[in-house]
């Protein structure tokens, strides 16, 4: 088992609900009155999908306008590019992006109410126990091969890869109740149930995770983890993908570009019943950095892009004379975040993986606290983000319906930061340099991922922030996967801005990241073999709201143990929360069939998008 990795898996609640914070609405931004039209009534004209049955196959059918067949769309990603297509075995963000783009789940989320709604399946039922879920299949579906897609292939990929331990295991830990796992069996070849050991709210949404081919994938499954884990490598050969999704792999060059071309035999038509997508093919371009991703999106090599605040007054100012529209989608549903070691424990040779005065330091309270009460939150949404965003105080990002309300923002306050310190012992010296009770001059490293702008701009300013408490900061951008590493394999960092990945509708999808035993339980990360050794009182707490939080089946009663989770969090300070910035898309007009949505992005539903005619 790989357990060195970090990678959020979200999952999304039982309790489908639509709230008007999941809607794309008008967020005012505070950039010489500069304001991004709204999209919301666009989004609400979303025609959707329905089920419809020709000639025994039972097709999804867009109900979207009828588009033209033909053309690209070329996007890109940022870093060097995915690690494996193996979609279960995707360690990092954009190994998974692209390899989920091959690979469609049972259920899919509507991009407006953020309802579960069908994708391979034709329907799905929750019996009245509130543990059973039937799945019923769509008949006649095929993989890109031309074989049925079939209830085999359901049941072996949860039973035999996800539950079994294959890949990442992620998910699987996510879906752990009082020690046990869901179970999954075959009713018939196109009915499938699964069981779980009780009332789940979060588990309808896990069926979104990707359905692998049996015939492809069992041979693999065979041979044990370790040649699981090099299976659909990189260099695997595109003819040999076998696929479900809108798109196929059709090259890779290592840091230049992912090719897709469309999958034939994809299940989705439009109203004419022509199957989708009408695109020929899709292009992602590896980009270094943000920067460069820019100056593409100018040059005309990029057609789709988000934007950093910084960017955004010029494109407005620009929009109307352009090629391009301007979406806002809203608050974020990711965090960006600092955190403090709090590690105390020895590796296999008895060396401490955080040195023992550094310890006293960051696992003091009023440590914590003086530097959460030092960072000018608001001056970094100023000079960052351009006045496009907002204070963060909280893990769930502010358009979460479980949003603990209650806790509220405050001020930068240097003075009061200094008092928290005074109380355990800290002093200046004549030059201003501080030092703990026992003579130490405060000194630690920062860390965050090279070639994210964003980030690094944000720790430069918090380095300013911390030194006008006389502390000595290490500034230090390091390359991602180092820095993957240190977090969740040698533990050896001071303190680190990162980001996490998120759901406005569903705070279990953080469970790796809160329980005490969790895979990216990063500011106090425990090897396998610790368990739950040794963990401190808040965190047993946060390890019971979640447990709970998941157990209970109205929304009023999982809200009141995740606003207990945030309200752990924001007290105790292991992470330390910056700002939310708002999302802005931009796009070329020649894209038609464009829905942006705050939940799924601008282009969620690429099948449907089409290049208009010249």
């Amino acid at each position: 088992m790989n357990w060195r990795v970090i990678r959020v898996i979200v999952v999304i609640v039982l309790v489908a609900l639509l709230c008007k914070s999941c809607l794309v609405k008008d967020v005012p931004i505070e950039d010489n009155s500069v304001t991004i039209k709204q999209e919301e009534a666009q989004i609400q004209k979303y025609p959707g999908q329905k089920n419809v049955t020709i000639n025994g196959v039972d097709y999804l059918q867009s109900q979207a306008p009828v588009g033209r067949f033909g053309g690209e769309l070329i996007t890109s990603t940022i870093g060097q590019g995915p690690k494996t297509f193996n979609p279960f075995n995707s360690k990092d963000n954009i190994s998974a992006a692209m390899s989920e783009i091959m690979y469609d789940g049972l259920l899919s989320t509507h991009p407006v109410t953020g309802q579960p709604v069908p994708k391979l399946a034709k329907s799905y039922e929750i019996l009245p126990d509130g543990m059973t879920y039937i799945i019923k299949l769509r008949h006649g579906i095929k993989w890109s091969d031309g074989v049925p897609i079939t209830a085999d292939d359901v049941v072996f990929t949860w039973r035999d890869i996800i539950f079994a331990g294959m890949g990442d295991t992620s998910l699987r830990d996510s879906m752990v109740i009082d020690n046990e796992l869901p179970t999954v069996r075959k009713i018939d070849d196109y009915t499938v149930e699964f069981k779980t050991p009780k009332p789940y709210a979060p588990f309808i949404r896990s069926l979104s995770a990707s359905i692998a081919p049996k015939h492809v994938f069992q041979d693999a499954v065979k041979k044990g983890n370790v040649y699981f884990d090099s299976f659909l490598s990189t260099t695997t050969k595109p003819k040999d993908m076998v696929i479900s999704g809108a798109f196929k792999l059709k090259e890779y060059l290592p840091a230049q570009r992912v090719v897709y071309e469309r999958n034939p035999n994809y299940y989705i038509i439009n109203t004419q019943e022509q199957k989708l997508p009408y695109l020929d093919k899709l292009v992602y371009l590896i980009v270094g950095d943000l920067n460069n991703e820019i100056l593409k999106f100018e040059a005309g090599e990029i057609d789709v892009i988000a934007l950093q605040g910084a960017k955004v007054a010029r494109y407005k100012a620009i929009e109307p004379h352009s090629d391009f529209t301007l979406y806002n989608l809203g608050p974020a549903t990711s965090t960006m975040y600092l955190s403090v070691n709090l590690n105390d424990r020895k590796d296999e040779n008895n060396k401490y993986y955080v040195n023992p005065i550094k310890q006293k330091w960051f696992q003091d309270l009023n440590f914590r606290k003086a530097v959460d009460l030092a960072i000018d939150r608001k001056n970094m949404v100023f000079n960052i983000a351009n006045g496009i965003g907002t204070p963060l105080f909280t893990p769930e990002s502010l358009n979460s319906i479980y949003l603990n309300k209650n806790l509220k923002p405050f001020d930068r306050d240097i003075v009061k930061a200094e008092k928290y310190l005074k109380k355990s012992g800290f002093y200046k010296d004549k030059k201003g340099r501080l030092y703990d009770k026992d003579g130490n001059r405060v000194e630690f490293d920062l860390y965050t991922n090279a070639g994210n702008t964003e980030r690094e701009a944000i720790g430069v300013m918090v380095k300013q922030d911390l030194e006008d408490l006389g502390m000595k900061v290490n500034f230090k951008p390091i390359e991602f996967n180092s820095l993957v590493n240190k977090l969740v394999s040698t533990f050896d960092w001071d303190m680190v801005i990162m980001g996490l990945t998120g759901s406005p509708l569903e705070p279990n999808g953080g469970k790796n990241v809160w329980m005490s035993d969790g895979r990216l339980h990063m500011f106090n990360m425990r090897t396998p073999n610790e368990g739950k050794k040794n963990i401190l009182p808040w965190e047993k707490e946060l390890d019971e709201m979640f447990t709970k939080g998941a157990l209970a089946t109205t929304f009023e009663d999982r809200k009141k143990y995740y606003d207990r989770y945030q309200e752990i969090i924001y007290d105790e300070k292991p992470m330390i929360y910056i700002y939310s910035p708002v999302i802005i898309n931009a796009i070329r007009n020649k894209f038609k069939n464009i829905y942006p949505s705050s939940l799924n992005g601008l282009t969620h539903n690429l099948e449907e998008i089409y290049v208009e005619e010249k």
